[in-house]
């Protein structure tokens, strides 16, 4: 199968920085390639026109078209042209495009487009209880209604976005996977380290996180609270740091075992997960965080939020607890209940790797894929 993904990002040394929708596709990408099918990346967004291959993998930059009005529909039609060329050389035979601010609304193809549901700009418009901006609704409604298909990377995206647009087609659950091999679980020291990582960003409930660690303290004056990620601005204050928003929610006794390392190489990211204890997610909105399987492939009791997507990763007292994160106490006893038992961190991290290896794993999600897209294609 002739495979080509859409994206505005990509965690490639010549494509820039990357969020959640790069890494995901960089996973599955490399289940696919494994699986012996032909993968291309179409990144729109870049500094130039280029074409590369690397590891099996096609690239192709496109540098957005620029022109008072038009630009975002120039772009689209330069895209189109991209990709309606590769189907024509017989280089690709199915594209996916995300959801996000609706990229493939006025793009037509010689070939089935899939759009995978990451969380649109208004999906989380409406988690983060915010109005969305009307044009990019419109565009994003218009992209999903033009599909060939819907896959979704959870099946709570999936059904609030039906909901959102009142969708009448119907969507298939696949979730985001990751590269087992590279989260092997090692061996650390006893700690109470308590972990974050991810961006500070009032919608991932960090602002929740120091009212949480207080009373973490409160029955653990020995817990430690490491926050691994880059500062973001506040969307509804405007205050350009979250970080100096969250410092004063401390208590002074809480604050002294608060470190922020802020945004660390990937290798060192890893190496934080392993020296933690248990790992916190008390996160507002999301789609399916490629975080938290992270976290859980390195064998790390996870407590995160219990809102929408939780449930399809963790099993509420099994691999990991949920709860609400607006409840502090809750959270913290959670947290605190981790961290002084080592054999149900042990128990915990065990069940986790085992559930993400069974269920996240790049070669199951490859494999689902490639049967969902073998249906489109014989269906058209």
């Amino acid at each position: 199968m002739k495979i080509a993904f859409l994206t505005p990002e990509f965690p490639h040394p010549k494509t820039g920085v990357s969020g959640g929708i790069g890494t995901s596709i960089l996973n599955l990408s490399k289940g696919l390639t494994l699986l012996g099918h032909r993968v291309s990346i179409v990144v729109y967004g870049q500094d130039t026109d280029e074409s590369f291959e690397e590891n099996g993998i096609h690239y192709y930059k496109i540098k957005n078209v620029t022109f008072k009005g038009l630009s975002l529909f120039l772009t689209q039609k330069k895209i189109e042209k991209v990709l309606n060329s590769l189907v024509k050389q017989n280089k690709i035979e199915i594209v996916e495009a995300p959801d996000w601010t609706g990229i493939s609304s006025f793009i037509s193809l010689d070939c089935p487009l899939v759009i995978k549901l990451h969380g649109s700009d208004t999906y989380f418009c409406h988690l983060d209880q915010r109005p969305v901006k009307a044009m990019n609704k419109f565009l994003e409604k218009r992209a999903l209604n033009r599909a060939d298909a819907i896959v979704s990377v959870s099946h709570f995206t999936g059904e609030t976005t039906q909901q959102l647009f009142r969708l009448k087609s119907g969507f298939q659950t696949i979730h985001n996977g990751i590269d087992v091999s590279q989260f092997e679980p090692s061996t650390s020291d006893s700690n109470q380290n308590i972990l974050y990582f991810g961006t500070l960003t009032r919608k991932k409930g960090v602002l929740e996180l120091p009212l949480i660690f207080n009373e973490v303290v409160q029955s653990n004056p020995k817990a430690q609270l490491i926050l691994v990620g880059k500062d973001a601005w506040d969307i509804h204050t405007g205050n350009a740091s979250t970080w100096s928003m969250m410092q004063p929610l401390f208590d002074a006794k809480a604050i002294q075992n608060v470190t922020y390392l802020g945004s660390v190489p990937y290798a060192d990211m890893k190496k934080q997960i392993q020296m933690a204890s248990v790992c916190v997610f008390p996160t507002f909105a999301e789609a399916l965080p490629v975080s938290w399987i992270e976290a859980m492939a390195m064998e790390k009791p996870i407590v995160a939020s219990n809102i929408g997507w939780a449930a399809e990763i963790i099993d509420d007292g099994k691999d990991g607890f949920l709860v609400d994160p607006k409840n502090h106490s809750q959270f913290a006893r959670q947290i605190n209940a981790v961290l002084s038992q080592p054999e149900l961190q042990s128990k915990m991290g065990t069940m986790s790797r085992k559930k993400v290896i069974q269920k996240f794993s790049n070669s199951v999600i490859a494999e689902q894929t490639v049967d969902f897209y073998q249906k489109i294609l014989n269906r058209n």
